[in-house]
């Protein structure tokens, strides 16, 4: 069996300039800190994800025991990018609010891991949620909507997809409050103190 892994997923469409990449990748240097045997497993989505089609919904509506090879060359990345999530320990997502909510291609990363049967199920009392003991960091940035405000959509919804999927211990980290360059600032470190 596999060693449990740090999920690191990135979603900022900046590179060198982007605060969420910046911050994320220190969460994640504090966890292998923690656990220097875990792996990290990167996850950059600015190069963009398929959207979800025709195609892959019938492929993944179609029982398991009856896809053909094409249903499943339709659903391996998504079988992927699932396998990822399983295997993770700790999950940090790195995601800038981008006109109130999260980018789009983050959007198509939660649309092909949230799979019946593999990252919840249905049951009569209904959605039930398969990833439990996981803890997921949100790195979340904004350059006008304060984070946790009314008008932060974004932050929310992630969490409830995080919920919807098993994970229910979710800290959130406001990256714009965080200075790095900073040596005295330890503000992020006993964020991570009181949730590692």
């Amino acid at each position: 069996m596999k060693n449990p892994t740090v999920l690191h997923i990135n979603s900022s469409s900046r590179q060198q300039e982007s605060i969420t990449r910046k911050v994320s990748a220190y969460v994640v240097d504090k966890l292998v800190q923690q656990e220097a045997s875990i792996d990290v497993v990167e996850r950059d989505l600015a190069s963009g994800l398929p959207f979800i089609d025709e195609q892959w919904v019938n492929a993944n509506f179609t029982a398991p025991e009856e896809r053909e090879v094409h249903h499943k060359e339709t659903l391996a990345f998504s079988d992927k990018l699932v396998g990822e999530l399983q295997q993770a320990k700790h999950i940090v997502i790195a995601s800038p609010i981008y006109n109130f909510s999260i980018p789009a291609v983050l959007k198509a990363w939660v649309d092909l891991i949230a799979r019946a049967k593999l990252t919840f199920k249905y049951t009569d009392q209904g959605p039930v949620g398969l990833l439990a003991d996981k803890k997921v960091y949100l790195v979340m940035a904004s350059g006008g909507v304060p984070i946790g405000s009314e008008l932060d959509f974004a932050t929310n919804y992630l969490k409830q997809v995080m919920g919807f999927i098993g994970i229910t211990d979710v800290t959130v980290v406001d990256a714009a409050t965080i200075n790095l360059a900073d040596a005295s600032d330890t503000e992020l470190d006993d964020v991570l103190a009181l949730s590692l």
